[in-house]
């Protein structure tokens, strides 16, 4: 037995040994790419030496004696940092994420293939000013210079995911750049999506339910559009023809509603206790790990820049400079339409125009997929653009038989030059400069918010579509390609795009809400992105007189819900203290605790209280009920609850009340019972996840930032390395936006927020702040992963500052490139 007991503590003690020398092994390997920012290279590319100054939070400060080797410094530490970040953009906008893996992004490798994205950009390099040319030449020779260094020095194949998947990369070219700017705009846009369901919608509805479930943002009313389907001579699929299409996490297309968000505001002097300009911008895009933001700075010869880039581009896309700051907000243009195109029944390759039938522009393209055969694609194009498969977008429910659906966006330019714009803006020395560059800018429109020190302004940029008025659905639901009237006539001037200068009270912002009131085709767009946010932000702008760094930091990070403060006494007014009394443990006084909770609420959306956990369950419940019996499976379109819908029911605007009856059931329900119902599913819901004891939930522990990497975030043990969790406060309608999942187990997760956060204060411009949502590095082994993550959690900063002895003070590493010539 003694013997036994030996050779058993033995082998023990042997797989233990092993498994220690095999982790330390994988640690060595894996850590190899984990850059060394204290080094000096010799590299070919520049004219002068290079400095590459990392400061205490691990920001690069970077100095050259030319421009051209700063965007060549930029380019290298994207590289350190970012490569297989950089590298997994790329292949997505080339559409060959198959090659690595397999069968699960084919459908997303197919519709890149079709927008032709990575083509489009290659013919956009000619495009491009001399400056421009010369800033992605070199950036891509920066790039390459890592890549040399990473193959001559052995560094661990440059990321830790090399060792999992298909090592051999080629040489970034300055295309690579713009089909990643492109790719970011396709993240931005969401009005095929929109388009598609208003058309489904409006099969099943009348012009006045459509109107309360996708109703117009408040403002100007819009006549009513025609049946989509008397815009066609042939019968549309029935609704069981579309299946939902599981999401691919490494698609750059995103579900309606998750598309960008963002919010920017600036004071002029007016309006600032310091006498000078403020300007806050936080841009809310998807959370992954690691962030798509990179925060840089760079001294050109204009002088310095520093703010938010992307991995993978050499322009500083929000940020400031010692003479002006910028922000974007998504401007939620009507950038996109979608067009049914007749084919010729004599000829498929043929669709109707307004001169006859006319032959699609087409050639082939092969897939190859990770162990599976290639697959040979054709790409065609109509006159309005790209012809996509019914599969995408969910084009198949709205596309009649012998048609096909073809997409027309700003985006599928061979001459875009939005790169171009912005590295115009960061090297613009006064406002009038900076508004004149958003002229060279493309697509996806944004809201450029910009401040010198003397003034602020807000302008449009990006391409807006000219469209003719007698537009059949005005670009809001697919319309015959055939027609003239519903073709794109071009696109509008710049001058037209709207713009506010110096307002008269002092304060310019936006919050994704209705910046202007124009009738088509002269308006930008049907749809918003916000109608809530807006609110709260004009109200935390009007209470001060004047404002300060710490007031606007204090309104990014407001979590007030204007929503649950409208929506809750409506909803509950009729349960409000009307309840008898109740055994403790029944659903009555569940119920009974829930609403006191409730009523005693203000509406802050805190991590740590119990009442947002509640109500937001609540109104997604309510949100179901009301919908399901008339939406059937479209309901599930509609994942976070609607706030002007939810107002316009427990309102009777127009008879929207009609909801609350269950259109399948004997009875007519009235709204108080259907909100009754919808509190006790919530509180079931509640009981069986988190418990029973209300007074003990935490809105953080349901509303947890998921930041998940993109390729590794579902893979067992591993995704406990890679994915970074938080609790967080916020919601789907507060200024510190948290947009929930919306669906599965965890549909209050926070999963698209504020990336990059950043307040500039031209009283004092050292003492602007900002943040990224995790951390300057992508390799899950460095303590740069994720260690600005927890500071963004908490809502603090770190100082966004152009003197360069406070860069060098702390720094973790000085890296020096000299001419290898």
């Amino acid at each position: 037995m003694l013997s036994l007991f030996r050779w058993l503590t033995r082998i023990t003690t042997g797989l233990v040994m092993f498994a220690l020398a095999a982790s330390i092994l994988l640690y060595w390997f894996f850590s190899r790419s984990i850059p060394d920012y204290t080094h000096n290279f010799r590299v070919a590319g520049i004219s002068a030496p290079v400095e590459i100054v990392r400061d205490n939070a691990n920001v690069p400060h970077i100095f050259g004696q030319s421009d051209t080797d700063v965007y060549f410094g930029l380019g290298l530490a994207h590289a350190q940092d970012r490569l297989w970040q950089m590298l997994l953009l790329r292949r997505t906008a080339q559409g060959r994420l198959s090659e690595l893996f397999g069968q699960k992004t084919v459908r997303t490798d197919r519709l890149l293939r079709r927008l032709d994205l990575y083509p489009l950009a290659v013919k956009s390099v000619a495009a491009q000013d001399a400056y421009t040319t010369a800033a992605l030449q070199s950036y891509a020779s920066g790039v390459n210079a890592w890549l040399r260094q990473v193959n001559e020095g052995a560094l661990g194949r440059g990321a830790p995911e090399f060792w999992l998947f298909e090592p051999s990369i080629a040489l970034w070219q300055p295309a690579d750049s713009l089909a990643i700017g492109k790719l970011m705009a396709l993240s931005l846009t969401d009005h095929v999506q929109r388009e598609v369901l208003r058309a489904r919608i409006s099969r099943i509805l009348s012009d006045e339910r459509l109107s309360d479930i996708l109703p117009d943002t408040p403002g100007q009313a819009l006549a009513s559009l025609p049946e989509y389907a008397s815009l066609f001579d042939a019968p549309l699929p029935s609704f069981a023809h579309l299946k939902n299409q599981p999401h691919d996490p490494m698609s750059p297309v995103k579900a309606r509603g998750l598309a960008g968000a963002s919010n920017a505001w600036a004071a002029t002097p007016a309006r600032s206790a310091a006498g000078s300009t403020l300007l806050a911008n936080d841009p809310h895009m998807e959370l992954t790990a690691p962030t798509i933001w990179y925060l840089a700075r760079m001294e050109l010869e204009t002088g310095g820049v520093i703010g938010g880039t992307f991995p993978g581009s050499p322009a500083v896309v929000v940020g400031r400079s010692d003479a002006l700051g910028w922000g974007l907000t998504n401007s939620y243009a009507d950038d996109q339409d979608v067009f049914i195109e007749k084919v010729n029944p004599d000829n498929p390759e043929q669709v109707l125009t307004p001169e006859g039938w006319k032959t699609l522009q087409s050639r082939q393209s092969i897939v190859n997929i990770n162990d599976a055969e290639p697959i040979r694609l054709t790409l065609r194009w109509s006159q309005n653009g790209p012809i996509l498969e019914g599969s995408q977008y969910g084009l198949a429910a709205i596309t009649p038989a012998g048609h096909v659906a073809s997409v027309a966006w700003t985006a599928l330019s061979g001459e875009d030059t939005s790169i171009q714009a912005l590295l115009k803006i960061m090297r613009a020395q006064d406002l009038d400069a900076a508004i004149s560059a958003g002229e060279d800018f493309v697509a996806t429109s944004q809201n450029l918010t910009v401040v010198d020190r003397e003034s602020a302004a807000m302008k449009v940029i990006g391409k807006l579509p000219r469209r003719a008025a007698r537009h059949q659905t005005q670009g809001r639901m697919p319309a015959p390609g055939w027609l003239a009237e519903n073709r794109w006539q071009g696109t509008m001037s710049y001058a037209a795009n709207p713009e506010f200068r110096t307002p008269d009270g002092g304060i310019v912002g936006n919050t994704n809400n209705k910046s202007i009131d124009r009738p088509f085709p002269l308006h930008v767009s049907f749809d918003w992105g916000d109608t809530q946010r807006v609110q709260r932000w004009q109200r935390l702008m009007q209470t001060r007189e004047v404002h300060t760094r710490e007031s606007f930091i204090e309104a990014q990070l407001d979590t007030v819900s204007v929503t649950a403060r409208t929506l809750l006494p409506l909803v509950a007014r009729d349960l409000w203290f009307t309840g008898e009394a109740a055994v403790d443990g029944t659903p009555e006084r569940q119920r009974r605790r829930a609403l006191d909770l409730l009523a005693e609420w203000n509406g802050e959306m805190n991590e740590h209280l119990p009442e947002p956990l509640i109500y937001a369950a609540w109104m997604r419940a309510l949100q179901d009920r009301l919908i399901r019996d008339e939406l059937g499976p479209l309901t599930e379109q509609f994942q976070r609850p609607e706030p002007i819908f939810l107002e316009r029911v427990y309102r009777d605007i127009d008879g929207a009340s009609a909801w609350c009856d269950v259109i399948q059931s004997a009875p007519i329900e009235s709204c108080s019972n259907l909100s009754r119902l919808a509190l006790d599913d919530a509180i079931l819901w509640i009981e069986e996840r988190y418990g029973p004891a209300l007074e003990s939930l935490r809105w953080g522990d349901a509303h947890e930032a998921t930041h998940n990497h993109t390729v590794l975030g579902d893979v067992g043990w591993i995704a406990w390395l890679v994915n970074i969790r938080q609790s967080t406060s916020g919601g789907d309608q507060t200024l510190h936006r948290g947009q929930t999942r919306g669906s599965g187990p965890d549909p209050f997760q926070n999963i698209h927020g504020a990336g990059y956060r950043g307040v500039y204060d031209f009283a004092d411009p050292d003492s602007s702040v900002f943040i990224i949502s995790t951390g300057q590095s992508g390799h899950p082994l460095s303590r740069h992963y994720d260690d600005l993550g927890e500071l963004w959690r908490r809502g603090e900063y770190i100082p966004m500052t152009l003197n360069q002895d406070l860069a060098r003070a702390g720094a973790v590493g000085i890296t020096r490139l000299t001419p290898a010539n």
